[in-house]
């Protein structure tokens, strides 16, 4: 499996993208203001554990790839487990994430949080010692997911669950369309989804070798962005486009180079959430 093309996959292009809490912090703000179907994913992923798991207080968790800290959160607040591992590869994103849980107003502090620096090739948990492994978006930065994948199900416990959540491959494609047009980018619809690598269309693949999938589950999301400004804020994050020098990171100049070349008005685009709910397979 390769990534050639894809930044998501781009050990420089992803340490750039997570080196502080801001420009994730403005694509998260960019979409959330767009989207007008779907449900929030941090939300379903709490969801989907607390029907799952049957003493969720004597849990031991891990949040593979954290970020910011928001299904962190919502899992400490949700579930109450024993023990929360927040596990992320950046240490600003750790420092957001704890920032996050720090302020937020927990019932009790039954729940022992561990912030943990990692890469998610090398997970310091022990075997067999997670009741949950929550990884949402984070697998697609991998160039071959199924190590990772491996990972995940030699920390889950034999009765333990998975949660897996990615991506479609064609997410935001409608966006592609608009950069190639305003001629910023004039191969942005040639250049790899930025999820090629783990998607909803190939996922249940990838994992068959070391879970079983007992549950999937597909959801639409729809985003309604009100203009190109609003465009502008989001590509401005994203490191799919090759654009012009002095363009990229700069939502005001994407924005009058888009005005130039498009009218201006509400962009709709779509992306496919993917929910995997997985067991471990069988292991030596």
């Amino acid at each position: 499996m390769t990534s050639a093309g894809n930044a998501f996959t781009h050990p420089t292009v992803t340490s750039d993208l997570y080196r502080d809490g801001s420009r994730l912090a403005a694509r998260t703000s960019a979409l959330h203001r767009a989207k007008v179907q779907g449900r929030p994913v941090a939300e379903v992923i709490a969801d989907l554990a607390a029907d799952q798991l049957t003493d969720p207080r004597q849990a031991i968790v891990a949040d593979i790839g954290c970020g910011r800290g928001t299904s962190t959160r919502i899992l400490a607040e949700r579930l109450r487990p024993k023990r929360l591992l927040a596990i992320d590869a950046s240490a600003a994103m750790l420092a957001a994430a704890r920032a996050q849980i720090g302020c937020a107003q927990l019932a009790d502090d039954s729940t022992a949080i561990t912030y943990v620096r990692a890469d998610f090739h090398r997970l310091p948990v022990a075997n067999t010692s997670c009741a949950l492994v929550v990884a949402a978006f984070c697998l697609y930065h991998a160039p071959d997911p199924r190590p990772v994948i491996a990972e995940i199900a030699r920390i889950l416990a034999p009765d333990g669950m998975a949660i897996l959540v990615t991506k479609s491959a064609d997410s935001y494609r409608s966006l592609d369309r608009l950069v190639a047009a305003a001629g910023i980018d004039p191969r942005a619809e040639q250049r790899p989804s930025l999820y090629e690598t783990a998607h909803g269309g190939n996922l249940e693949a990838l994992i068959a070798p070391s879970l079983t999938v007992i549950r999937a589950e597909h959801e639409e999301h729809r985003f309604a962005f009100t203009g190109l400004d609003h465009v502008a804020a989001y590509l401005a994050t994203s490191p799919k486009y090759e654009l012009p020098p002095g363009m990229a990171a700069d939502p005001d100049t994407i924005a009058t180079a888009l005005r130039a070349r498009i009218e201006d008005g509400p962009v709709a685009a779509t992306s496919t959430i993917t929910y995997l709910i997985a067991t471990r397979g069988d292991m030596p």
